[in-house]
């Protein structure tokens, strides 16, 4: 059995209620439900975290080797200078594909870069909650291939 790990990086637990007209209204344990939902009709595990710390991030990650082979991330305003997160994925080697609920590229200028994206397989942004939903299906496949 596949296993994925879902990291939801800081302020992600405000979903609900953060900012919804660019967030969603979806809570956060609604978004972990509807992709625990996906993962069992896809025969797969799956673990979700949240947290507001990089170094949590990063250990997260570094744990992750030899116990998932797969990851989502929404690394949120780590995306745009945690070279620490994009070296671990890096260092890990396991395939990761970061999330945005928001489209990046539409909004403030310093949202639109991410130093993280070049050490993933892809990334997907601007779906609202389907961002994560969408991620899981790619990464799904993408696993599946390199059997």
């Amino acid at each position: 059995m596949l296993k994925i790990l879902v990291i939801h990086g800081p302020n992600l637990n405000l979903l609900g209620t953060r900012e919804p007209d660019i967030y969603g209204k979806l809570t956060l344990a609604q978004i972990n439900e509807l992709l625990q939902k996906q993962a069992k009709t896809n025969k797969v595990g799956l673990k979700t975290y949240q947290t507001n710390s990089e170094s949590e991030i990063i250990s997260l990650l570094q744990q992750a080797k030899g116990k998932f082979d797969g990851i989502i991330i929404n690394p949120a305003a780590f995306t745009h200078y945690s070279l620490a997160i994009y070296d671990t994925i890096l260092a890990i080697g396991i395939p990761t594909l970061e999330v945005h609920l928001s489209n990046i590229y539409k909004r403030e200028e310093f949202r639109r870069k991410s130093v993280i994206a070049p050490a993933c397989v892809g990334q997907i942004s601007g779906f609202g909650y389907r961002s994560y939903l969408l991620a899981l299906t790619a990464l799904l496949d993408i696993l599946k291939d390199k059997k």
